[in-house]
C-alpha cells in the first residue's frame, strides 16, 4: 500500500504552528518519493484527493458532498476551500506589481526595517578617508495588518449537491474580492503614509500630460519608474494622452490586451483608487507587503459539515520601504 493511503486525516493537523495542512501532509508523505511514479507531479494534498477519488475541476467533477462521503474526506474540504480563494487572489491581484517583496510572519506585531538613516549615494573618497554611513533601524511604528474576507451563507442541504467546479468558481470570487481590497490597502499605504512614513508628494495639472509624466520621472531620481497606477478615471485619461494614439500601441492593446505606457512603465488599474491621482513609483524599492499567515478559514466547522456561514479571510498590511520611490500628480477631475 502506497504512503500516502496510511496517512490518517484529522482536523488537528490544521492547527500546527507555523505550518499549513498542506506542510503537514508533505512532511508525513513527501512529494520527492514520487518522482518517476505516475503520481509525480502531485502534492501530498492532491494525493489524498485521489486517495477518496474526489475530483474537484472539470466536466466530470464531483458534487460537495463527495468530500464528505467519509470522515477522514471531509478533513480535505477546508483545505480545498482555502485553494480555490488563493487561486482567486493569484488571478486578480495585481499587488505583486507593487511591492518590492513580500515578508510572512506568524505573529500579529511586526516592525519592518527604516533604511533611510544616512546617505545611499555612493561616494568618491580620498585614500585614508572613512566611507559614508548608513544606518538601518526599526522602523518608528507597528506594521498596520488588515483583516480582508467574507462569509458566504449557504448550508449542507443546500450545497451538498452543486458540483464542486461550480463552487470553486464561486470561492474563487471571494479571493478576488480580497485580493481586490488588499489592492486599495497598498495604494492607501502610499497616499496616506503606513503610520510610520507621511504618504507621497503629489505635483499639480490641470490636465494630464505627457509632459507631467516626464515631471514625475525627473522626480523619481535616482529610484527608477516603472510603474505607473490609477483609477478607473485616470486610466481613461491615461489612454486619451496623445503618446498613446499611434498605430503600434493601438494594436498592441487590441491583440494582447496590455495597455502600452509612457516611458515603458507598467501601468496597473486600480479601481477603488480616488479620482484626481496618478500614482509613479519604483516597484523594486517603494513597499513592503506583510502577510500573517495564509487564507483562513474555520476548519472544525467546515469538517463538522457546518456549512451555515463559511467564512474565509486574509491578514496583510503594507509599509513603505524608501520614501523617494514613490511620486505623484493630482490632477483637476471634470
Amino acid at each position: 500500500m502506497a504512503r500516502f493511503e496510511q496517512i490518517t486525516l484529522e482536523k488537528g493537523m490544521y492547527n500546527v504552528p507555523g505550518k499549513s495542512f498542506t506542510q503537514v501532509l508533505e512532511e508525513l508523505d513527501n512529494s520527492e518519493n514520487y518522482r518517476g511514479t505516475p503520481l509525480e507531479g502531485l502534492d501530498a494534498f492532491q494525493r489524498q484527493l485521489k486517495r477518496f477519488d474526489i475530483k474537484v475541476s472539470g466536466p466530470s467533477s464531483d458534487q460537495v458532498e463527495q468530500f464528505f462521503a467519509t470522515t477522514e474526506g471531509s478533513a480535505l474540504f477546508p483545505e480545498y476551500v482555502i485553494r480555490a480563494v488563493r487561486q482567486g487572489m493569484e488571478r486578480a491581484s495585481k499587488v505583486t506589481d507593487l511591492v518590492a517583496t513580500v515578508t510572512n510572519i506568524d505573529g500579529m506585531d511586526y516592525r519592518t526595517i527604516d533604511p533611510e538613516g544616512g546617505d545611499w549615494e555612493p561616494a568618491v573618497v580620498t585614500e585614508g578617508s572613512q566611507l559614508p554611513q548608513t544606518t538601518l533601524r526599526t522602523s518608528a511604528g507597528l506594521v498596520k495588518l488588515k483583516k480582508r474576507g467574507q462569509v458566504l451563507s449557504t448550508s449542507y442541504e443546500a450545497l451538498r449537491l452543486q458540483k464542486l467546479d461550480l463552487f470553486t468558481v464561486t470561492l474563487r470570487q471571494i479571493g478576488a474580492g480580497i485580493a481586490a481590497a488588499q489592492m486599495g490597502d497598498a495604494v492607501d499605504a502610499l497616499i496616506n503614509g503606513d503610520g510610520a512614513k507621511e504618504g507621497i508628494s503629489f505635483a499639480s495639472s490641470e490636465s494630464l500630460s505627457y509632459a507631467d509624466f516626464l515631471a514625475l520621472w525627473g522626480s523619481l531620481s535616482p529610484y527608477q519608474l516603472n510603474v505607473i497606477a490609477a483609477g478607473t478615471d485616470g486610466i481613461q485619461k491615461l489612454l486619451q494622452i496623445t503618446e498613446f494614439k499611434d498605430a503600434q500601441a493601438g494594436l498592441n492593446f487590441q491583440g494582447t490586451g496590455k495597455l502600452c505606457t509612457p516611458l515603458g512603465a507598467t501601468l496597473v488599474h486600480v479601481p477603488s483608487m480616488e479620482k484626481g491621482k496618478i500614482i509613479a513609483l519604483d516597484k523594486n524599492c517603494a513597499l513592503e507587503m506583510v502577510q500573517a499567515g495564509d487564507v483562513f478559514t474555520d476548519s472544525g466547522r467546515l469538517i463538522d459539515r457546518q456549512l451555515d456561514e463559511i467564512s474565509v479571510c486574509s491578514i496583510a498590511g503594507f509599509a513603505r520601504i524608501f520614501s523617494g520611490a514613490a511620486q505623484g500628480v493630482s490632477y483637476t477631475t471634470a
